[in-house]
């Protein structure tokens, strides 16, 4: 008999193919992040409401479900005579009933709100809509009565829309008691001001490159060029699975390898770079690095020098081609329009290569 077993929905919460952060065991390199939460719990400052903040991938949702776990696997302190000490990390056992729970998204102490799938549709919801806010009323309810704490994890906070983030607003005004919220945000300044206002902010940065190759290895990833990704990825663990798994520390050189050619512009190799275009991912991933590359390009001639070298030979050419401030400044007016532009023309289904060789082209053009 054969069984048609579909495959499950993908999670909007979860970065490509990076883990999930409920099963990611350690946080690296926010370690005054997370001594800022112990402190507040060991003093009996808990806030109700924490938002992590920091670019996309650095790790903010991997330290939502740590503090969550660590609050529902922690016995209430007890101020009596025998009372244990205090706990000194927010380190909980993989085989803590409450973390195979969680990471099972089984534990009925935890509401991780996010956006939902549509089975009709087949497709994740652009937005956290109002009807999944909701359903925290009877998540209140229905834990109410145990008497433990409770955590409530909003992944991303930016992606709910009005009526949803209104809804949030009024939990956070009138917050249940033992319960604890953790908002994860890219981009803190979209959501509502009052919002804010009501969240003690832990701001999340970038890694630095031995924190990465640590969360690399933690993911199961394996790359031979770690410096040329932390210079890609910007400190981004989510960014550097992607650029590994996709060839961008290779492409990237072969950018620069272009580049290097100007203002005359090496049309075969240019050629070569829009034949590897076909797919929509090669597409936006050469875009992407170009973005990237440009933004360098500005950098160098706003700080007239280039910032540190990600593949060998770069720096050389940025500071040629980018040798002062006016350079920098032409550079940046560049690149506001000559992505876009190739973005626009495949919104409209022009051909991907014809659209990157264009780009090269005017890349070549005098800025």
């Amino acid at each position: 008999m054969i069984v048609d077993e579909k495959a499950p929905p993908p999670e909007p919460d979860r970065l490509g193919d990076a883990p999930h952060p409920r099963t990611t065991p350690r946080v690296l390199g926010h370690g005054a992040a997370e001594a800022e939460f112990l402190a507040a719990f060991n003093d009996g400052r808990l806030h109700h409401a924490w938002m992590m903040s920091g670019p996309r991938g650095v790790g903010k949702a991997t330290l939502a479900w740590r503090l969550a776990r660590f609050l529902l696997a922690t016995p209430h302190h007890d101020d009596g005579l025998f009372a244990a000490p205090p706990p000194d990390s927010l380190d909980i056992a993989p085989d803590n009933p409450v973390a195979r729970r969680m990471a099972a998204l089984a534990e009925p102490r935890l509401f991780l709100l996010r956006r939902p799938w549509n089975e009709k549709t087949e497709k994740l919801a652009s937005q956290i809509t109002i009807d999944e806010t909701r359903k925290l009323k009877g998540f209140f309810q229905l834990s109410a009565a145990d008497g433990g704490r409770r955590a409530v994890i909003i992944d991303a906070a930016d992606e709910m829309n009005t009526a949803a983030a209104n809804a949030i607003l009024k939990v956070l005004e009138e917050p249940p008691a033992h319960t604890t919220l953790f908002l994860v945000t890219h981009q803190p300044a979209r959501l509502l001001p009052t919002i804010r206002s009501r969240c003690r902010m832990l701001r999340l940065s970038g890694l630095d490159p031995d924190d990465l190759i640590a969360a690399l290895d933690q993911a199961g990833v394996t790359s031979t060029a770690p410096e040329v990704l932390h210079g890609l990825a910007q400190g981004s663990v989510g960014d550097a699975i992607a650029l590994e798994h996709a060839g961008g520390p290779a492409l990237y050189g072969q950018m620069v390898g272009l580049l290097a050619t100007l203002p005359e512009m090496d049309r075969r190799a240019a050629q070569e770079l829009a034949q590897d275009a076909a797919s929509p991912e090669r597409f936006e991933l050469i875009l992407t690095l170009f973005d990237r590359m440009l933004a360098r390009l500005s950098l160098t001639g706003a700080r007239n020098r280039p910032p540190a070298e990600i593949v060998p030979g770069e720096a050389e050419t940025l500071m040629r081609l980018s040798p002062d401030l006016a350079a920098g400044r032409r550079w940046a007016a560049r690149a506001e329009g000559l992505t876009a532009r190739a973005r626009r023309g495949r919104a409209v289904n022009l051909d991907p290569s014809l659209l990157i060789l264009d780009m090269c082209l005017a890349l070549a053009r005098s800025p």
